[in-house]
């Protein structure tokens, strides 16, 4: 059973904002965008919490590639200790193998570091039209 919440806490006050067809278009864009809903999108935003940082395909795709290339590592590594282990020619050098998972490990970091900064011409978009009303 869920703890209770302090009634302080208890979301039951709504809001109401009149928007235009476009502007709630954009709004659940936004709101997908950073994969949260339309009413977590807002209160995060016109409460000023920062939004979770949204990573580029290009990068997913890139984050899925290098775990796949991972995997197949750490199964020619463990392929190759066995055969260490069992006294046959290992199918891999270990040394290699330990290099090659060192290198996987740098540019996973210079990935991470890449979606923290603004100069990453994947994850920079056209700035949208200010919202606020005049």
């Amino acid at each position: 059973m869920r703890p209770k919440l302090d009634k302080n806490l208890l979301r039951t006050k709504t809001l109401e904002a009149r928007v235009n067809a476009i502007e709630h278009d954009m709004i659940k864009l936004k709101a997908q965008d950073a994969g949260l809903s339309i009413a977590e999108f807002t209160r995060r935003s016109v409460l000023l919490k920062p939004l979770p940082k949204r990573t580029s395909k290009i990068t997913l795709a890139t984050y899925r590639e290098l775990s796949r290339i991972g995997n197949n590592i750490n199964q020619l590594t463990r392929a190759t200790h066995t055969a260490i282990k069992m006294g046959l020619h290992p199918p891999a050098d270990p040394e290699e193998l330990a290099q090659l998972r060192n290198l996987l490990q740098q540019i996973g970091r210079e990935l991470s570091q890449m979606e923290t900064d603004p100069t990453d011409e994947d994850d920079i978009e056209e700035e949208d039209e200010d919202w606020e009303t005049e």
